[in-house]
């Protein structure tokens, strides 16, 4: 694929994900969760196959971190905790500008937040297996 040609499809990719997110907001705000979820899904999947159609040399830098850093930010609202991390790595590992660079450090910490916030604590998982909870009962 000619380099004009693979823009060209990163750009429609990109601008498909943007009208998409866009709508999954709008529908989020209308209280349609599922379908809400659905359309940031599919923004989701348009930007990162947009950021990875991004040549690597010559790096068209700020464009294909900016495209990683979005992508990204999609994957998070997915829930895609994994996926999110790559996409920054791979946003990291060219030659961002400094700001996009913090940007995606500051991401990453939001994916290692709700990471971690949804994980089970041990101390849950013992009291929840009758640890703790079954001492305290047969102690009284």
């Amino acid at each position: 694929m000619v380099l004009g040609e693979k823009m060209s499809q990163i750009k429609e990719l990109h601008e498909k994900a943007m009208y998409l997110a866009e709508m999954a907001v709008v529908t989020k705000l209308q209280g349609d969760f599922e379908r809400a979820n659905q359309l940031f899904r599919q923004a989701y999947e348009n930007e990162a196959k947009a950021a990875r159609l991004m040549p690597e040399e010559p790096s068209p830098e700020p464009t294909r971190s900016i495209l990683y850093r979005s992508a990204a930010s999609l994957a998070l609202d997915c829930n895609e905790y994994r996926e999110a991390e790559r996409l920054i790595a791979l946003g990291l590992a060219g030659q961002p500008p400094e700001e996009i660079a913090i940007e995606l450090r500051d991401l990453f910490d939001k994916v290692n937040f709700q990471r971690h916030k949804e994980r089970p604590r041990l101390l849950d998982l013992f009291c929840g297996a009758g640890g703790a909870s079954m001492g305290y009962h047969r102690a009284g």
